[in-house]
């Protein structure tokens, strides 16, 4: 196991490397904003602080936060394969795929059955073309994709191609499925959720999500936003409350 933050000089100015628990509703930049608030409130210096790959707010989970000189390494955590357990809510749409807008459509779930559902999950394994959901952070003309579609813009995204290495139903209690998935960069829980959905020829949202594991690094290992502010003030042998 990988030790971050454990059991050495820490220098945060220097460079760090942090694998965080990002909260409930904080957005990835909410995270990489506090740790480098937290730094230079500490130590005085504004610190080059980046994350190696967003998490949607409504997500929880793993988030790799780099400081320093060691934010050259956020590309090779970026590439790394990601694992994620979640919620699939099947018999509805939402536009986003997920619970940040409301639900726009409904379905009859009657006729699905666990057999069926398990059996699904073959369609997407493997390399595949996936659509980012509108509601993402894709640029189109230099504009995040997401402005478009709060202001109900309708927006085109070309499919790229990912690959997901396993797609687990490890409970069914419609409506409401649990998964695990282990995939490649670039991957959309939500599009799979959507997709998902279409497969069985229904509708599904992604109802909640959690990033377990990026490499080797896993989310048991990482640290809570209060532990964090701990060890940044211990560092810098600062006591106050921010």
């Amino acid at each position: 196991m990988q030790l971050y933050l454990k059991n050495k000089q820490l220098d945060f100015i220097e460079g760090e490397v942090i694998p965080v628990n990002k909260p409930y509703k904080w957005t990835s930049f909410d995270v990489v904003n506090k740790i480098r608030t937290l730094i230079k409130f500490a130590s005085g210096i504004k610190t080059k602080t980046g994350h190696s790959g967003t998490l949607d707010p409504l997500a929880t989970g793993l988030l790799i936060i780099c400081t320093g000189k060691l934010t050259k390494k956020l590309k090779e955590f970026q590439d790394l394969e990601k694992e994620y357990t979640g919620t699939i809510t099947l018999g509805a749409t939402t536009p986003s795929f997920d619970l940040e807008t409301e639900i726009d459509e409904t379905f009859d779930i009657s006729h699905i059955n666990a057999q069926q559902i398990i059996k699904t999950t073959k369609n997407f394994i493997g390399n595949i073309q996936q659509t980012p959901p509108c509601f993402s952070a894709k640029k189109i003309n230099g504009k995040r994709a997401y402005k478009y579609a709060r202001n109900k813009e309708k927006i085109t995204l070309k499919p790229i191609n990912i690959t997901i290495n396993k797609f687990e139903i490890t409970n069914i209690n419609l409506p409401n499925v649990d998964f695990k998935v282990v995939c490649s960069k670039g991957t959309y829980i939500r599009s799979l959720a959507y997709d998902f959905g279409k497969a069985l020829t229904n509708g599904a949202y992604l109802s909640s999500l959690c990033r377990t594991r990026i490499g080797n690094i896993k989310l048991e290992n990482a640290f809570e936003i209060k532990d964090i502010k701990q060890k940044i003030e211990n560092t810098y042998h600062l006591k106050k409350n921010i």
